[in-house]
């Protein structure tokens, strides 16, 4: 089984309770990476045999640290409409409530679409960029396959401020894996924070929230398969403790797969 299969493996206990647990592949430097808990909050509504479509957005709440081990879920659809679906999702340990999460579900038609936001033009395919080098580094960047166009992660924290903390890279599973729902909230949050790449200096940080609108459809994800997907990535406000960044995961055909935002805490 695939590593992140292995993190979104839950098991159905009671009605709309499901157990899990923290996968070591997906380890950061204190608990798990969020990407993973973000992904399995989307699972459990994904599981759940009263869903309604697919997902379109998705807001993940950190209340707590994620303690390595098992973790239980509890997702509910608190409305049901004719084409959309509501939900709560929640995450508990043996400590308390670690994460919240709200969803949206929908069916989806087919209408008239147009995307404004714009692909970076004139970037290398991935076959012409070395592969991120993780050793050293946390566990969970040994999962994904990155290759930086611009705005790498810093190999050396020598604190020299960048004028922005923009990000290009070319990004996939590793070992590759047909992408799907799961795997794309996941990919949202690869992005490194961002004061990371313009202060080049380690400090602690936290995602407080994240939210995620998922602009693909299975066809779209089907297509786009086991391959490379670009991201993009920068902040926009760094005040008082805290800052966003946002990102955009593309299809090397051109079309947005998903976008994200989320704030971050930081101390300095």
């Amino acid at each position: 089984m695939h590593p992140f299969d292995e993190a979104i493996d839950l098991r159905s206990d009671a009605p709309h309770t499901f157990t899990g647990k923290t996968q070591p592949a997906y380890a950061n430097m204190v608990g798990p990476f969020g990407g993973t808990t973000t992904a399995q909050l989307l699972q459990a509504a994904l599981l759940h045999p009263e869903r309604l479509g697919d997902p379109v957005a998705l807001t993940v709440n950190f209340a707590a640290p994620v303690a390595d081990g098992e973790i239980q879920w509890v997702a509910r659809p608190v409305r049901t409409n004719r084409s959309t679906q509501h939900w709560i999702i929640e995450a508990k340990q043996a400590e308390g409530l670690v994460a919240t999460a709200t969803a949206v579900f929908a069916l989806r038609r087919e209408t008239w679409s147009s995307v404004e936001a714009q692909m970076p033009t004139s970037v290398p395919s991935p076959d012409t960029l070395p592969r991120m080098p993780v050793k050293n580094m946390p566990a969970w960047p040994q999962c994904y396959d990155m290759r930086f166009v611009e705005g790498a992660f810093p190999s050396a924290f020598d604190e020299k401020e960048q004028q922005h903390s923009r990000s290009c890279l070319w990004v996939r599973d590793e070992p590759p894996r047909p992408m799907d729902f799961a795997s794309l909230a996941s990919m949202s949050d690869s992005f490194f924070p961002r004061i990371y790449i313009r202060r080049r200096r380690r400090i602690p940080i936290g995602t407080v929230s994240l939210t995620t609108y998922f602009h693909a459809d299975n066809a779209l994800l089907a297509q786009v398969g086991a391959r490379h997907v670009l991201g993009v990535a920068k902040a926009l406000n760094y005040r008082n403790g805290f800052f966003d960044q946002t990102g955009e995961l593309w299809s090397p055909e051109g079309q947005l797969l998903a976008s994200t935002h989320q704030l971050v805490y930081f101390k300095d």
